[in-house]
């Protein structure tokens, strides 16, 4: 491992164009993500930190509140699964992300006019909002890539093209940690809506060089049959996943990591209001946020090229679910302001790097029909529907143990679906080396 960067350094030079601009892409989204996250959760926590929630008979803290704006996000994103289905069978790559970054952009503008000074409905919504982008623009984006390569050159670029994300995540954490108090909400929303103007035309570049040089290796079907176009929008990705016990596993991979995410997250939150009060909450957000993006391109630049290619898929997503066990294992034997904060590490430094490169080349082999619909099924609904059921979890739990003291017994709950979660690891990395075992990887 003398160099960590020789296995990036293997992209052919008729590669680095593509590579290059979906690098700057996924800069551009990350970056966005990463200003809007810590923004829409500090306004909803601290706009609920000292009056808490009524929720019929039940008065919640800002954290309890949290996990119902979660569920509430399971909703938004089923509509979102249905709309990005229908625009799929009529648009592909640049046209969707043309189409949803000018959407964003129309809330950008909404948003500014009334985040300053907010009432519960801005802070809702806005909440929502944020989880939005994510999942629309995350999805268009992996969905645009994953159509865009053969498998042969996915190991070498989605090494380079993930550190694009990881690279934004931290420049997005850094420039929001440094300026948090010198421009206001709505100024921020603003930098977002340049941003978007910078997305579009990196993906309207991008998508000329597909079309003229598209994959030189049609994707193989994965014991599916492609449904037909007269078919529910809200069920065609639905009915290709419970088709395929492959993708039935990256289902359980995302689907069990979206539940130990929420809890984590929540044990986070409630860390941090525990300990915090006031400015001190956002600030704390965007110092976790800004450590967690920098493990997290620390890891994309030295280990994410080199153990996918060195070792494979299946030792790359054991990576995470091992993170958060150990971080897990801390929280549980010591729950203080940083171990709680540097949980968010233990989770995104390496979901957003190593595991979410190594989880979307498994999409590389499929078919188009489940590149599009059964991943944005999956990436959309499946992750939500987790969420929930986490959610479901960490509200039992918060009810019967009302003490902060009590957080801490959530990562038995996460250290035991970690152990379900390597299995499936295991079987789809096994599955993806004999479905691709035909091509040079």
């Amino acid at each position: 491992m003398a160099n960590p960067f020789k296995d990036i350094m293997k992209i052919k030079r008729d590669e680095f164009p593509l590579a290059i601009l979906m690098f700057g892409y996924f800069f551009l989204v990350i970056t966005s993500f990463w200003i809007l996250k810590p923004l829409k959760k500090s306004l909803f926590l601290t706009f609920y930190d000292k009056i808490g929630f009524d929720f019929y008979q039940w008065h919640m803290t800002a954290s309890q509140a949290e996990l119902l704006a979660k569920v509430l996000n399971m909703f938004v994103a089923f509509i979102a699964v249905v709309v990005f289905t229908v625009l799929v069978k009529k648009f592909k790559r640049q046209q969707l992300t043309l189409i949803f970054s000018s959407f964003f952009m129309v809330c950008y503008v909404v948003f500014s006019l009334s985040i300053n000074n907010p009432g519960a409905l801005t802070v809702w919504s806005f909440y929502l909002f944020g989880d939005l982008f994510s999942t629309l623009m995350v999805a268009t984006f992996f969905a645009f890539l994953n159509d865009s390569v053969s498998p042969d050159s996915a190991k070498r670029l989605y090494g380079l093209i993930g550190l694009g994300g990881v690279t934004g995540g931290v420049f997005g954490t850094m420039v929001l940690r440094t300026m948090i108090e010198r421009l206001s909400t709505s100024s921020w929303l603003w930098v977002c809506f340049a941003v978007a103007v910078l997305i579009i035309f990196l993906a309207l570049k991008a998508g000329k060089i597909v079309s003229k040089n598209p994959p030189g290796i049609e994707s193989k079907k994965v014991e599916t049959q492609e449904p037909k176009s007269s078919e529910n929008p809200a069920f065609e990705g639905a009915k290709l996943v419970f088709k395929s016990p492959y993708l039935l596993s990256i289902v359980g991979i995302v689907g069990l990591y979206e539940i130990v995410s929420t809890i984590v997250d929540f044990q986070f939150s409630s860390t941090i209001l525990h300990y915090l009060d006031g400015s001190a909450i956002g600030t704390q957000f965007a110092t976790a946020f800004m450590i967690m993006n920098i493990v997290s391109l620390f890891v994309q630049l030295f280990l994410t090229s080199f153990i996918m290619t060195r070792f494979g898929l299946t030792v790359a997503l054991l990576f995470l679910p091992i993170a958060i066990t150990l971080g897990s294992t801390m929280f549980m034997a010591i729950p203080i302001l940083w171990i709680g904060s540097l949980l968010v590490t233990a989770d995104n430094g390496f979901a957003y790097s190593i595991n979410q490169s190594s989880k979307e080349t498994l999409y590389v082999p499929t078919s188009r029909d489940e590149k599009y619909k059964a991943k944005a099924f999956i990436d959309m609904f499946v992750q939500r529907f987790a969420k929930a059921i986490a959610v479901g979890v960490s509200l039992v739990i918060t009810m019967n143990f009302t003490d902060f003291s009590s957080i801490r017994w959530l990562s038995l709950v996460s250290i035991v679906i970690t152990v379900i979660w390597i299995i499936a690891v295991r079987y789809a990395g096994k599955k993806f080396q004999q479905m691709t075992s035909n091509h040079s990887l």
